[in-house]
């Protein structure tokens, strides 16, 4: 599993471990971590050339040292200095010492003021390091700064970002400017939550923590790995039947949307449980492509006892819309409510249920329960979802390109999945997501795990149907639901 941890948190674990360290020490392992990663990104280190944009305090001072570490290998290193009177002391006279070069373009000369020489070492080097601002920065690049990032991007060097990407949020992913987008991030001690969270993601490239000794404690934010969601995934033993395994019901559907009932059914019956109950105005659809499913027309509490309700994809919000949905939210087994079940029942009916309650809402539909802007929500969504999952007293599952999860009273930490790839942003595909959660939810899972398990599967089933690798190919709903077990035995078999 991979965690994260806010700054306030890594700060204070670095001073601890700093208090029974030498002088250094930290920063050297550091260093030597993100000059190795440097090199490897090289491949050949003598003769390379190598850019260093650096900042104040000990990210450029990782930065420096890292960059005297390749010097002394044979690489040609220039440094870049935005504060020139705030540079590392220590690094610096380790980088001249191993023969490199400093050069100067002060944050407050201007953008129109960067030296000649400056822009030709960052277009024309085969590494840049990123050492601008640590994870104490706040806001985006100031202009010169961005220029010097452009003119990377023009020269095409690779780009190794120095903890995490200049001009990201370390705690939330926010990226309110200009930021750095990476080739590559090495962090240290641990992993931090702007990294694992868009749209601070986007910018990280690939990802590699250094270990520096730190001990942070509790993380604030979590990934799961394979290991971490087969552990979730049921397995029928010996003396399990249809009914013992589980039994989920699905109501949603109307003559509008008739499709969603047939995608959600599609993911639940691939979600582990023993059987599906339907209950809506779409049976006949529903029995055309699943017959095993058990359906009814009436009334969800009329169909049969389940396990787990899902409720709301395709639902509409008319007469027989409300009345499924007051059924359901009467029930006192675990409900997962998704898309109109969101906007119909409103904040005050889902904060009254006193059974295990899942929701999936898109950022429109946080939005809109929060009293906020789309954007403001898509832009912080760490936030977001902590504030949905308190104010609601449910977990939520806010659906994105990185999925996050939360349980409401903050005591355990957000979970965060990045499985996907951008063809899953397809109709239909989030009541697939709705029908395995729900499913999960049925075999037992509480609604954080059965969220986590859920959208690690979803998004691993999108790869694989898309086809993988950089560009994979347009894909639909169904393919996404029909990819699931082949991602179950994935997972499964590690």
């Amino acid at each position: 599993m991979r965690t994260a941890h806010r700054v306030e948190t890594v700060r204070a674990a670095e001073t601890r471990l700093m208090d029974r360290l030498p002088d250094g020490a930290l920063m050297a392992r550091a260093a030597t971590g993100l000059a190795t990663a440097a090199a490897e990104l090289l491949r050949r280190v003598y003769g390379s050339r190598v850019c260093l944009l650096v900042g104040s305090g000990d990210n450029g001072g990782d930065t420096l040292h890292a960059g005297a570490a390749l010097a002394r290998r044979g690489a040609g290193v220039s440094a870049v200095l935005l504060s020139p009177g705030r540079a590392h002391a220590g690094g610096l006279a380790a980088l001249r010492a191993a023969g490199g070069l400093v050069l100067e373009a002060p944050e407050a000369a201007g953008e129109s003021e960067v030296p000649g020489e400056v822009t030709r070492r960052v277009r024309e080097a085969d590494l840049v390091l990123d050492g601008i601002v640590g994870i104490g920065g706040k806001g985006g690049l100031r202009p010169v700064a961005a220029r010097l990032a452009r003119t990377a991007y023009e020269g095409r060097p690779a780009i190794l970002a120095v903890d995490l990407p200049s001009g990201i949020d370390a705690d939330s992913g926010e990226v309110n400017g200009d930021a750095v987008r990476a080739d590559a991030t090495v962090t240290f001690g641990t992993y931090k939550p702007g990294l694992l969270i868009d749209p601070g993601r986007e910018h990280v490239g690939a990802l590699r923590l250094v270990p520096i000794g730190i001990e942070p404690g509790a993380p604030d934010l979590e990934a799961l790995q394979y290991a971490d969601v087969a552990a979730l995934l049921p397995v029928p033993g010996v003396e399990s039947d249809k009914y013992r395994r589980g039994v989920v019901g699905i109501a949603a559907g109307s003559t509008r949307y008739p499709g969603a009932p047939v995608l959600a059914v599609t993911g639940a019956l691939r979600g582990g449980a023993g059987a599906v109950r339907y209950a809506g105005s779409a049976a006949d659809a529903v029995t055309a492509r699943h017959p095993e499913t058990l359906v009814s027309s009436g009334l969800p509490s009329e169909a049969g006892r389940v396990q787990a309700w899902v409720v709301g994809p395709g639902l509409g919000d008319g007469d027989e819309a409300r009345a499924a949905l007051d059924d359901v939210l009467a029930t006192d087994v675990p409900l997962l409510m998704d898309a109109d079940a969101l906007s119909l029942a409103g904040p005050d009916r889902i904060r009254a249920r006193t059974a295990p309650t899942l929701l999936t809402p898109h950022a429109g539909e946080a939005a809109r329960l929060l009293g906020a802007d789309r954007a403001d929500v898509e832009a912080r969504r760490l936030d977001a979802v902590r504030a949905l999952a308190d104010r609601l007293g449910a977990t939520v599952l806010l659906k994105g390109s990185t999925t996050l999860i939360a349980d409401p009273g903050g005591t355990s930490p957000v979970r965060v999945n990045a499985t996907g790839t951008s063809w899953l942003a397809t109709a239909g595909a989030g009541d697939v997501l709705s029908g395995l959660a729900g499913s999960l939810l049925a075999t037992g899972l509480p609604p954080r795990e059965a969220a986590s398990a859920a959208a690690h599967l979803h998004g691993l089933a999108a790869r694989r149907a898309a086809g993988g690798g950089r560009g994979g190919a347009p894909i639909t709903a169904y393919d996404v639901a029909e990819a699931i077990p082949g991602a179950w035995r994935d997972v499964r078999e590690g």
